[in-house]
């Protein structure tokens, strides 16, 4: 008789590796979400330690490359983190130079953050080495598979994001 994963028999007091078990395909779909967001993250965070970027830097960084001008509150929007997390990452850019805050035209209260040069080259090196997990990542996929999970992926964010 064959058997799952999830039939192997466990040593009391043991839990399974990732893949195995309810951390397997036998798992429920927000757990093995989140597993992967966790193994992606401590990915990025290898990668990236050499150069004392976290991947919440990462990810605000890029933001504010893709969208100029955003406000902190977008910024909080956009990556998935608090305002207060906003606060300290965006003081901490700042202070590397790898970004400026000017104030609103309009709403002087509203600070509009832009990479610098410094920022940019930043970003650029960040990107080189975040790639090297994103090639790990669609590896386990083929073409078309990985458009469908980025389909998938995309449309939990908005129907459950709501």
């Amino acid at each position: 008789m064959k058997y799952k994963n999830s039939d192997i028999a466990r040593k009391p007091g043991t839990v399974p590796r990732p893949g195995e078990g309810k951390r397997g395909p036998e798992g429920h779909l927000g757990y093995l979400v989140r597993q992967a967001s966790v193994a992606v993250r401590a990915a990025m965070e290898k990668v990236l330690a050499d150069i004392e970027v976290t991947p919440p830097q990462f990810s605000v960084l890029t933001m504010i490359v893709s969208y100029p001008g955003v406000s902190g509150a977008d910024l909080a929007r956009l990556t998935l983190l608090t305002p207060q997390t906003i606060n300290v990452i965006v003081r901490n850019l700042e202070r590397m130079g790898a970004i400026r805050k000017s104030a609103d035209a309009e709403h002087g209260r509203i600070l509009r953050l832009t990479a610098t040069a410094k920022g940019q080259a930043l970003l650029k090196r960040c990107r080189a080495r975040v790639m090297e997990v994103e090639d790990r990542l669609g590896g386990l996929l083929g073409r078309d598979e990985e458009r469908v999970v980025r389909r998938w992926l995309s449309a939990v964010g908005e129907a459950l994001g709501k």
